[in-house]
């Protein structure tokens, strides 16, 4: 399975409604991916990676760099060139 079929990154430009944008279907949840604000892009992911020790490692980060207590989506410290590579070895 090719890794763009099964990550989806959201594109800013593309014109959609803002229900549409947000929806997330069922197995995969929403992340953003950037190490600062102006970088980060979203990415739709299935819930299986959430298994990987390599994922649940980026996790700790964004916990050590966010903490729990932050509103909003999930954010993920890094760049998207080390997510998609990181991401692109799970199976």
């Amino acid at each position: 399975m090719a890794i763009g079929k099964v990550i989806k990154r959201s594109l800013s430009f593309e014109k959609r409604s803002a229900s549409s944008e947000n929806e997330v279907r069922k197995g995969y949840f929403a992340v953003y991916v950037g190490e600062t604000e102006k970088e980060r892009k979203r990415f739709v992911v299935p819930v299986t990676y959430l298994k990987h020790p390599s994922f649940q490692q980026l996790l700790r980060l964004a916990e050590e760099e966010f903490g729990f207590d932050r509103s909003g989506a999930l954010t993920i410290p890094c760049s998207e060139n080390q997510f998609m590579e990181m991401t692109s070895q799970f199976r």
